[in-house]
């Protein structure tokens, strides 16, 4: 067993303000986001978010961990048949200890979802099927006239990643991917463009929180 000790809180915070700056790290540490949905863009978000210094991650999923999820999300075959809300909560610890986590099990729904989200800044979402990512449009943009919401549409295939970007669609919706490519196509999801546009959309939730609008 790995005994050597962990940094302290102040040492991390302390390094993420040499590499993003105290401003930034401050304001980072101040932020709530939810991720909806934890697999192959809700994990790679959260890890992101979680690295960056965010002070509160909402966790949000009612799924086990697959083998086939292990291509592109950030599982370990030894978590295949766990919860992924619980899964992905063991591994952020290992990779940011200071955090702090909300675990919620369950699947985010029109009568939940204003309990599950409420205290969140920003929400994203990040799940696979179109009507569950439509709902969710719904209930932020109806319920939460304060919270932006970074959502995604099209990631699959082996497409270039030049043609994953950022939109803004409001002014309280984001919308990261190629718009076009979609699983239901027949089109595999591949790691990398999956990585991608999670990337898109941790970086976006990033530069919301520092105040930065445009895209």
């Amino acid at each position: 067993m790995d005994c050597r000790p962990v940094p302290s809180r102040e040492e991390i915070l302390a390094a993420l303000e040499k590499k993003q700056g105290s401003v930034a790290t401050a304001k980072l540490q101040a932020a709530t986001v939810a991720i909806c949905g934890l697999g192959g863009l809700g994990s790679n978000i959260a890890i992101s978010l979680a690295r960056s210094g965010i002070g509160k991650l909402i966790l949000i999923d009612f799924d086990t961990v697959d083998i086939t999820n292990l291509h592109r999300q950030q599982y370990k075959a030894s978590q295949v048949g766990l919860p992924k809300a619980e899964a992905l909560l063991a591994n952020l610890k290992e990779v940011a200890p200071y955090v702090r986590y909300e675990v919620h099990n369950e699947k985010v729904t029109a009568e939940n979802a204003v309990r599950l989200l409420e205290d969140a800044d920003i929400v994203c979402e990040a799940f696979d099927r179109a009507d569950a990512k439509a709902m969710l449009v719904d209930v932020v943009l109806e319920r939460f006239p304060q919270k932006t919401l970074v959502a995604a549409s099209g990631m699959a295939g082996f497409g270039s990643g030049n043609t994953i970007r950022t939109r803004k669609v409001t002014g309280r919706l984001y919308l990261c991917g190629d718009g076009k490519s979609d699983v239901d196509q027949d089109i595999g999801l591949t790691a990398p463009r999956v990585m991608l546009c999670a990337a898109h959309q941790a970086l976006t939730v990033i530069r919301l929180i520092l105040g930065k609008k445009d895209v």
